[in-house]
């Protein structure tokens, strides 16, 4: 008689994967708890046991998304280089991440626009993870003479705000027209030139 090996252990992370699999395949409206914990082979119980709601999972999930962005976007603000490179790349990366995912995976995408309008703190956080990346690299830029703002958080505020377009997901439809990218260069002249 062959021995078993015992289950893996049931961690929020793995759960998160699973939920994930579970709102691509059946979509934000259709998807239960009990899809989840049937996915993992688990009760639904013990799936409360780590999040106790299922708003709690689908907020963790939301963050989780949006979290994988910021953490690739920390890279290019600890760098070692000009602060105008800096945010230069750091623009490019956000559209780009943006872009990618509601290209690479647009059911997944179309999911996550629906749990984004629910996960309003999430989003929130998101969104101050992101300007405050903006704030160091200007500040940084404010710092060594390259930009001449005297407020880097505002100023921060303001970028995020006017480029927008090119990573609020409200606009995804318009990423793939064929002058969106050199929209996006000429704001992102544009907004440097004004920083400076």
């Amino acid at each position: 008689m062959a021995a078993t090996s015992p289950p893996p252990t049931l961690t929020a992370e793995r759960i998160l994967e699973a939920t994930e699999e579970v709102l691509r395949r059946h979509g934000p409206a259709k998807a239960t708890v009990v899809d989840v914990a049937r996915a993992l082979g688990v009760s639904h119980g013990t799936v409360y046991r780590h999040f106790r709601t299922k708003a709690a999972l689908r907020e963790a999930v939301t963050k989780r998304w949006l979290d994988r962005t910021s953490a690739a976007l920390s890279g290019i603000v600890a760098e070692d280089r000009a602060a105008e490179d800096r945010l230069r790349a750091w623009l490019a990366a956000l559209f780009e991440a943006k872009r990618r995912k509601a290209g690479d995976d647009p059911e997944l995408f179309a999911t996550y626009m629906v749990l984004v309008d629910e996960n309003g703190p999430a989003v929130a956080g998101h969104i101050a993870d992101l300007t405050g990346q903006l704030t160091r690299i200007i500040a940084d830029g404010t710092a060594s003479g390259t930009f001449t703002v005297s407020d880097p958080a505002a100023a921060a505020r303001v970028v995020f705000q006017a480029t927008g377009r090119f990573h609020d997901p409200g606009y995804a439809r318009e990423w793939e027209r064929p002058e969106a990218d050199g929209d996006f260069a000429s704001l992102v002249d544009l907004l440097v030139r004004g920083l400076r």
